[in-house]
């Protein structure tokens, strides 16, 4: 398996090698000791969560208050996605930058993002099933989002197909507004929550 920084720091792009034969295939799309090697900590599960979704939905762009927050592990074993990170740490050198990544079940890329960034997808295919190892479990109360449509982030969603986005995304505040109301995680703090989990290891 390899890995790379994204453009977003704190976000990693892993490939791993697939194993087809007349049988099927095998992949293992997480693998501890690349993870380790990329992140400098281990991979902490609290939650692992699955979503079916049709063509054209976006989900997100979700993140939760850190510390703890939730970072995510994420890979696509059925159909095709557009992964998106979000830099929506306060105090970033690289706040309100995103880089994106088709993950697939061809390729069976996965991509990690820290505590305290932005998250989110699009379905590039009806059926397609995201998997997410999380490293809290889902904590209602410290749960946000900011809309996947605002024209200041422009991500970049696919224009030839139509979009369906649950109320709850649709009505996000763009990322100005959740600064303005003090949503958004703080860069120092996410930092010194990254520096505390590399020293336990």
């Amino acid at each position: 398996m390899q890995f790379r920084r994204l453009s977003v720091p704190d976000a990693y792009e892993f490939s791993p090698r697939a194993f087809p034969d007349d049988r099927g295939l095998f992949v293992a799309p997480f693998q501890e000791d690349v993870f380790r090697d990329a992140v400098g900590h281990s991979l902490r599960l609290g939650q692992a969560n699955h979503s079916v979704s049709r063509r054209g939905t976006i989900r997100g762009i979700h993140f939760a208050d850190t510390p703890p927050g939730q970072a995510k592990y994420v890979y696509c074993p059925r159909g095709s996605l557009l992964d998106v990170v979000v830099d929506i740490r306060v105090g970033s050198p690289t706040f309100g930058r995103w880089d994106a990544v088709v993950l697939d079940s061809r390729e069976f890329r996965a991509m990690y993002l820290a505590e305290g960034l932005g998250h989110g997808f699009v379905a590039l295919e009806d059926d397609t099933v995201m998997t997410y190892i999380c490293s809290e479990p889902y904590n209602p109360a410290g749960e946000h989002g900011i809309t996947p449509l605002d024209p200041v982030l422009d991500l970049p969603w696919p224009a030839d197909i139509a979009q369906v986005l649950s109320d709850k995304d649709r009505i996000a505040p763009t990322l100005a507004e959740a600064r303005e109301q003090g949503l958004l995680p703080v860069y120092a703090d996410c930092v010194a929550y990254y520096d505390k989990l590399r020293s336990a290891h």
